[in-house]
């Protein structure tokens, strides 16, 4: 009982991590990456697709995304796609691929994604202090319920906080990469 409720708590703060990985993946850096076109819907043979199922993308300099079609024909419907998602890109095309070029972020823009990074980084860890709380409260419910001892109560209590406090330190770091990343970048 008490070890899935442990279990839980730790499956839960993972899920949380991983998300904070996956926003700030997706956060627009000075750098180019393909994770920031994960929002993105090409109207493709009467669906909706994400980008990469009807593209290849590549990264081949720090600054620049390619964009290489599998099918030709979809290359208005990509660049069409890219403008529609409004994620500030400015996309061309040669009829083969389409490139777009990252510009270098603006002291102020850089200070703006710092803040925003840290208050995600905030976010995630008040959503951790809400899941040992949740824990806390079903570890409790079992000691009132007499399912549990006192002991066992403490302890699990413990190891939940122990947990907590590892994933606390997981989203820390995660956030100083972060800030590292925006405040080193040319």
């Amino acid at each position: 009982m008490v070890s899935d409720v442990i279990k839980k708590a730790e499956d839960r703060m993972k899920a949380s991590i991983d998300a904070l990985k996956r926003e700030y993946d997706s956060m627009r850096t000075g750098r180019a990456s393909a994770s920031v076109l994960d929002p993105v819907r090409v109207e493709a043979y009467g669906s909706e697709t994400p980008l990469s199922g009807v593209a290849t993308l590549s990264v081949p300099e720090a600054r620049l995304l390619v964009i290489q079609p599998w099918d030709k024909n979809l290359i208005g419907a990509i660049e069409k796609a890219i403008l529609a998602a409004n994620l500030g890109f400015n996309p061309s095309n040669d009829g083969k691929v389409i490139r777009i070029a990252f510009p270098p972020l603006s002291k102020e823009r850089r200070a703006q994604l710092s803040k925003e990074a840290a208050k995600m980084a905030e976010e995630h860890k008040v959503s951790l202090r809400g899941i040992r709380r949740d824990c806390i409260d079903e570890v409790k419910k079992l000691e009132k319920d007499k399912l549990i001892s006192e002991d066992e109560r403490k302890d699990a209590e413990n190891k939940i906080q122990k947990i907590t406090d590892s994933y606390i330190a997981s989203v820390s770091s995660l956030a100083s990469e972060k800030e590292k990343s925006l405040t080193t970048l040319g």
